[in-house]
């Protein structure tokens, strides 16, 4: 299987499997010299655990992350990081009843048909607990982002036709609910809503916006490699990913130029003395960013593990039904927030990284110091 590495100059190649022995990511290209403990990056993959049993998965895994290299004395060494989280409460028993089973939603039927075999139990790398190996890497990118002033943070805007209200935005919020919301209200009845459905035996899917403030102007490669398209990219990758939208995003194609378009004015207090008075773009212009806050939003679809009765077929080309049992989250979005802060901060560190040999006068300088 190709496509578990992604990156170019800082690399991550996660692997493994949900009910395999472990998961995990090994990290190329980091710097030396960045400070990073264990405590450090097990308190970012606490922050994708199930945090509420009445919306969430029963499965209860301690996700103890141990690094194995590239770390020495709590700091990067410029070798290769590797991590490794061991499962520890798999039942594979659980799914030996869909072994002979397609499961709508799935790619049960896609990924047997291409390999002509596939991981029945829990769904294999197709799993969404491949994340956790994602979360990890994001772990070491977020570092280095923030030891440059670059931050990211990511929250839920909706679930289901549940949205946050702009005006009750409280960025503090986020982290005391389990919806990770920034609106306390509709946390509450967003998580009403999938207590509900999970009762019922159904899911719902819903909406994560990110935003990635201290990015300086032009990071992002202007034709293949655009930082939007590298971003899109990222976020599309993350099992039940749908859709993407940067800035204004399809309300774009609602509105006209001269709405959108954003104006430049003068101020004194940005790095160039220029800026923007609005932010349509979503902070990229070009490929490239602006200078302004990156703002985008992800889709995610519902949970396709349910235990709503629903017809399948089999193996054998035979009509059945199926109702999924097991230990599965009524609505994944919550637990996808940092998930998504996590590729951001993965796919900014390697633009940043390529942005840093675009030209001459950058390269003598860090090469003067060197010298």
């Amino acid at each position: 299987m190709s496509g578990s590495t992604y990156g170019k100059l800082f690399t991550v190649t996660t692997w493994g499997e949900s009910h395999g022995k472990a998961l995990g990511v090994v990290v190329d290209g980091c710097p030396a010299g960045v400070h990073i403990t264990e405590e450090y990056i097990q308190r970012e993959l606490n922050k994708r655990r199930p945090q509420d049993p009445l919306i969430s998965t029963p499965r209860t895994e301690p996700d103890r992350v141990e690094v194995l290299s590239g770390i020495m004395n709590d700091i990067t060494t410029g070798t290769p990081i590797s991590l490794i989280i061991y499962n520890t409460n798999a039942k594979s028993d659980d799914y030996e009843y869909l072994k002979e089973i397609y499961r709508p939603g799935h790619a049960d039927y896609p990924y047997e048909i291409k390999y002509g075999i596939r991981d029945y139990r829990g769904g294999g790398r197709s799993s969404g607990r491949e994340t956790i190996a994602r979360v990890a890497a994001g772990a070491i990118a977020k570092k280095i982002l923030q030891s440059i002033e670059i931050n990211i943070f990511a929250y839920t805007i909706s679930i289901g036709d549940i949205k946050i209200n702009p005006s009750a935005f409280n960025k503090e919020e986020i982290c005391k609910n389990p919806m990770y919301m920034p609106d306390k209200d509709a946390a509450y009845k967003a998580h009403e809503l999938v207590s509900n459905l999970r009762k019922r035996g159904d899911s719902i899917g819903g909406i994560v916006e990110c935003r990635v403030n201290g990015l300086p102007v032009g990071i992002g490669e202007p034709v293949f490699d655009k930082l939007d398209a590298k971003l899109a990219q990222a976020m599309l990758s993350i099992g039940a990913a749908k859709g993407i939208e940067i800035g204004s995003g399809f309300g774009a194609a609602q509105i006209t130029g001269s709405y959108n378009n954003d104006p430049y004015i003068l101020d004194d207090n940005t790095t160039f003395g220029i800026k923007k008075s609005s932010n349509n773009a979503g902070g990229i212009l070009g490929g490239m960013s602006d200078g302004s806050e990156i703002v985008f939003r992800v889709a995610f679809k519902p949970t396709p593990s349910i235990s709503t009765l629903q017809t399948t077929v089999n193996t054998h080309g035979e009509k059945t039904s199926v109702n999924i049992k097991g230990r599965h989250d009524a609505c994944i979005v919550p637990r996808a927030v940092i998930v998504v802060e996590s590729m951001a901060a993965i796919t900014i560190v390697d633009l940043l990284f390529q942005s840093i040999l675009s030209k001459m006068e950058t390269i003598k300088k860090a090469l003067i110091k060197i010298k």
